[in-house]
């Protein structure tokens, strides 16, 4: 994904932008593929946003933090581990963000998010509690100590990843998830208005089926391990007839965190999906 993919928003440039789950899943030689997190990341940068972010991987993080110094020359990016469903893992995060970026945070990216096979019938409660922690819990948890130091600040902008997945059946038993990226919509919805007169911003973006080296990993878990057969399955459920990328999830990030485009953009749901919300679905 080249940087001359992306928009640039002026006002941006020298903003800190806390951003969770940079790194990717899938093949780790995909020079020209990029997951959502490290193109978020990456359309930051480019933009002149001071980077600080996070994985539970670290080696993902760093390669992605390694990537966009390559794209963006002088660009300003760390990387620390975190486990974003630990509320002492989270604290510790945003304290040292804030000491690395003299006391600032003006942009919350959350991220983080996985996706496990099952029905309510079929799902143990242990699955389905992790995924209420990696989904829900963690956009909780980054909220309830960031908020604070936007309010303080009297700006912000926070933009949560929901997903389509919580606004219909996709085509794939995950009932855990798409519960939980439904509630992050409605998460992002109510803060909003709790925090609409503080100077502080939440919006959501919701992805549909995106083209992303994450696709190898659902491939074994959902069909089996044939990639090919599952990539044509999802770019013929969409009524454009192909999967968006990692650079449109970016796009409207990048937006959405700019005080000058968004100036007047709070609690509400940007949807990503080449039309498949709309549609009443495509086999």
């Amino acid at each position: 994904m080249s940087t001359q993919d992306l928009p640039n928003y002026p006002d941006l440039r020298g903003k800190v932008a806390l951003v969770t789950g940079v790194g990717q899943d899938g093949p780790a030689d995909l020079t020209d593929n990029w997951g959502n997190g490290a193109a978020i990341a990456l359309a930051l940068a480019r933009n002149g946003v001071k980077i600080f972010g996070c994985d539970v991987n670290l080696e993902a993080g760093r390669r992605t933090k390694s990537r966009i110094e390559a794209e963006v020359p002088g660009a300003v990016v760390d990387v620390v581990p975190t486990d974003v469903t630990s509320s002492s893992a989270v604290d510790e995060l945003v304290r040292e963000c804030l000491r690395r970026h003299d006391g600032r945070i003006d942009i919350l990216v959350n991220n983080v998010g996985r996706s496990e096979k099952g029905g309510p019938a079929d799902m143990s409660e242990e699955t389905w509690d992790s995924q209420v922690a990696v989904n829900l819990k963690s956009v909780y948890l980054t909220c309830h100590a960031v908020l604070p130091v936007m309010e303080a600040q009297r700006s912000g902008s926070v933009v949560n990843i929901s997903s389509i997945a919580g606004m219909r059946y996709i085509g794939k038993p995950q009932v855990a998830y798409s519960s939980t990226k439904a509630a992050v919509t409605q998460f992002t919805k109510h803060t909003a208005v709790v925090y609409a007169d503080k100077g502080v911003r939440l919006n959501a973006v919701c992805p549909g089926l995106m083209f992303t080296p994450l696709v190898h990993t659902i491939a074994k878990k959902y069909a089996g391990g044939d990639y090919d057969g599952f990539v044509a399955t999802r770019h013929a459920q969409v009524p454009t007839g192909k999967m968006g990328t990692s650079a449109d999830v970016a796009n409207a990030v990048v937006f959405l965190a700019s005080s000058v485009a968004a100036r007047y953009v709070t609690g509400q749901k940007l949807v990503v999906d080449g039309g498949m919300v709309s549609s009443t679905g495509r086999t």
